[in-house]
């Protein structure tokens, strides 16, 4: 429905574009258009929209709301497994950093796989 009334507005648009028929029928045009929006029962359906949007607008905001905490939920699920990768390697970055202050990096590793079975 809604492509059909875009559509049909965009003929009307290109044919008033369009026209050669010179300022009086674009007068014409304008003002038909004029009447049916000012007519009683288009603007009571547009009464009735706007309260429909006013009467749901706190609905949809809560399911918007839900949705981003979902979606920031994920990302954050996401981010927290390269944090613990991040973290993993900077543990072994610093085993390693302790390592290079002793004379065998090998020993180091080993003190650190030691250490972590006590």
């Amino acid at each position: 429905m809604k492509g059909k009334i875009l559509f049909v507005a965009g003929l009307g648009v290109g044919y008033v574009l369009g026209t050669r028929a010179g300022r009086e029928r674009y007068e014409q045009i304008k003002s038909a258009a004029a009447n049916l929006w000012n007519a009683p029962v288009v603007q009571q359906r547009v009464d009735d929209v706007q309260e429909f949007v006013k009467d749901h607008a706190p609905e949809v905001a809560e399911f918007v709301t839900d949705g981003a905490k979902k979606v920031v939920a994920q990302v954050s699920g996401r981010g927290s497994t390269t944090r613990k990768s991040t973290s993993r390697s900077n543990s072994s970055t610093g085993s390693k950093s302790s390592s290079s202050s002793s004379s065998s990096g090998s020993s180091g590793t080993k003190n650190s796989a030691s250490g972590s079975k006590s």
